[in-house]
């Protein structure tokens, strides 16, 4: 039988589908069933030897499994095998039903031919998620919605156009029968906004975030100061809201946040170079095996041909700033704004440090009152995710570079570190209201100086976001709409002037990505990813106090 084995990967390609199709057909007849009268001979012979109670429950249960077979078509195109063991154990039920609440068994044949349809699908499920994992989509919840509305359509229409006879027995079956259908159509309409309630506040099971009080943190201190190509972000590892992938070295790690059924991957994997795809594959497939939607997040040009092979879909999401080292200077006329904020701010008796990490907790107190103090005027409170946010824990895990006034501290940069030295960058920034103006200018030029003693080859400035996307007539639609967006939100976000400000510095401009699935999924995986940096809705909500607006 060797040409079985030659169409058996076709079959199984396709399996999903027609399990998929088989199981909405199953759904809809049990709805049309219970929506519409019975076979008055049939049901008079029935009840002649099952007590009428069991014909009731038989034709109410029958109905709401209708709609769970509905439900269940989605699991089976997601390739579930929970959803393959539940239909095939649902359609038998509900074939043994059909014959308890009315003798139809054309119905039970017809039910019991796609659980034998089924039967040898198995293989072509392999996702072990549970059910509750099943995403309840509004495409979905369309189609059940459309289902019911049919359905009882249908049962209206037929009881409309029945024809009575004028024998009391058959009255009285026409009269329960109504009862029985208005029964089972409130019963699945129950059951459908029950599962709609469900889905707005149910979220899946994810991965364990790993904290600074697990021992899998050490194995994320230990990669990240021997990783061969750590960017400066994977710093953010230690931030403590992140789940990880290990490879099976344990030399490598893929880290990643979750936010209802989306999980992105934030950056690329950090360690061995060798051990990237394997991890990215485990990745996928995981979050596949979850009936998650996978995200790259942040990536740059070298990760898209692994992105490439992954199948996944790729976005340009903005630009990010390197600053070669070798090649800057305050001379020059093109540097003369720049020069003399740096040098008025000296004048002022502005004085540049950096105190190593295990220095750092000593100066915390003064640094969170400056923190406190400078979020007072910004919108949104601390971020997550892809930025830091001032966690005492967090910021004494890297130098400090320090602006002093008198002696005072008014200004502070926390900064990444890598271990071959060939970038490095800067976290939180923050100043206090004592602070000399433009002291950020004075603070990068310094930092940049300071770089250049270290032995660094680049400093990264960071990202601007949707810059650098095109507004042509026959590019992808996210790119023009985050064009405009770049253009015309300033009310949203500061997206030119972020631009403008790097630019001072002459900077090497870079792509960054992100890779999903699906075209169609990149807008609410950026969605979920802005939620994650900002802590939600609360505080991507949050606005800086008014001066005279009391302090918390």
């Amino acid at each position: 039988m060797r040409w079985a084995q030659d169409i058996k990967p076709g079959i199984l390609a396709l399996a999903p589908t027609l399990a998929a199709i088989a199981a909405l057909a199953a759904g809809l007849i049990l709805l049309a069933s219970g929506a519409t009268p019975s076979e008055p001979e049939r049901l008079r012979n029935l009840v002649e030897f099952a007590p009428l109670s069991l014909v009731e429950i038989s034709h109410f249960v029958s109905s709401i499994l209708g709609l769970v077979l509905v439900l269940l078509a989605f699991g089976l195109r997601r390739r579930l095998d929970a959803a393959w063991a539940a239909t095939i154990g649902l359609v038998t039920l509900s074939a043994i039903l059909a014959l308890l609440k009315g003798f139809n068994w054309e119905e039970s044949v017809a039910l019991g031919l796609i659980g034998i349809l089924l039967l040898p699908m198995h293989e072509a499920f392999p996702r072990k998620a549970r059910l509750t994992r099943v995403e309840i989509t509004p495409g979905w919840m369309l189609s059940a919605l459309a289902a019911i509305v049919g359905t009882v359509s249908l049962g209206l229409w037929s009881f409309d156009n029945i024809g009575y006879s004028d024998e009391l027995w058959w009255r009285v079956m026409a009269d329960n029968d109504v009862s029985r259908s208005l029964r089972a159509s409130a019963g699945v309409a129950i059951l459908f906004m029950v599962i709609g309630i469900w889905r707005l506040i149910s979220t899946p099971a994810t991965p364990p975030v790993v904290g600074d009080d697990d021992p899998t943190f050490e194995r994320v201190r230990a990669i990240l100061a021997g990783s061969e190509d750590a960017p400066p972000e994977a710093n953010l590892a230690l931030l403590g809201d992140k789940r990880f992938l290990f490879s099976q070295s344990g030399e490598t790690f893929l880290m990643f946040g979750v936010r209802g059924r989306s999980w992105i991957a934030m950056g690329p994997p950090v360690g061995r170079r060798d051990e990237r795809m394997e991890l990215l594959w485990r990745f996928r497939e995981l979050a596949d095996a979850h009936a998650a939607r996978p995200a790259l997040y942040g990536i740059g040009p070298d990760i898209l041909p692994e992105a490439v092979e992954l199948g996944l879909s790729i976005q340009k999401t903005g630009e990010s700033a390197a600053v070669p080292l070798d090649s800057f200077s305050l001379k020059g006329r093109k540097r003369e704004v720049l020069r003399r904020n740096w040098r008025k701010a000296g004048e002022v008796g502005a004085l540049f440090e950096v105190v190593p990490a295990q220095a750092v907790p000593a100066i915390l107190d003064e640094l969170e009152a400056i923190s406190d103090a400078w979020l007072k005027h910004h919108a949104g409170g601390d971020k997550a995710f892809s930025l830091g946010g001032f966690i005492r824990r967090y910021v004494a895990e890297f130098p400090c570079a320090l602006v002093r006034v008198d002696g005072k501290i008014v200004a502070f940069a926390t900064i990444w570190t890598t271990p071959d030295r060939t970038t490095f960058s800067m976290d939180l920034m923050r100043y206090s209201d004592d602070a000399p103006k433009n002291v950020m200018d004075y603070l990068f030029v310094e930092l940049l100086h300071w770089g250049v003693g270290q032995g660094y080859v680049a400093f990264e400035f960071g990202v601007a976001p949707l810059a650098g996307l095109e507004d042509r007539p026959l590019a992808p639609i996210l790119s023009r709409v985050g064009r405009l967006m770049f253009e015309r939100g300033e009310e949203i976000y500061n997206f030119r002037g972020v631009r403008r400000y790097k630019d001072k510095y002459d900077p090497i401009w870079e792509p960054r990505y992100v890779a999903a699935p699906h075209k169609w999924a990149i807008p609410i995986l950026l969605a979920d990813a802005s939620m994650l940096a900002s802590g939600g809705m609360v505080g991507l909500a949050k606005r800086p106090k008014r001066p005279d607006e009391p302090s918390n």
